[in-house]
Formats: structure tokens, sequence, C-alpha cells
């Protein structure tokens, strides 16, 4: 669960950012996107596939 503690002079803007930042670097929205709909095991591997590709031509 992500929190943001505001603090005595801090405003909403920078803790709203502080948020989003800790909500990016979680990957909840990310996990949510990916569990909306269902996917079959080779679908899932055929992602899995292409995220390593990918990420061996990065290298």
């Amino acid at each position: 669960m992500t929190q943001v503690v505001i603090g005595e002079n801090e405003g909403i803007d920078s803790a709203l950012r502080r948020f989003k930042r800790q909500v990016s670097k979680a990957g909840i929205l990310a996990d949510v996107k990916s569990r909306r709909h269902f996917e079959t095991p080779l679908e899932k591997r055929k992602r899995k596939l292409v995220a390593a590709r990918r990420k061996r031509r990065m290298r």
C-alpha cells in the first residue's frame, strides 16, 4: 500500500507528485493494466518472449 505523509508546510501538488512517483516505481498501474483482461498461457509466453528480445536488444 502506497502512502504519502504530508509535511506541515508542504503543498498538495508536491505531495501528489511524490505519490505518483511512488506508484510508478512500485509498478502498480502496470500491474492493474496487465490484469484488466484474461491472458491465456500462450499469450503470456509470447509477451514475455517479446519483452526478453527487447531487453536483449537494448544491451
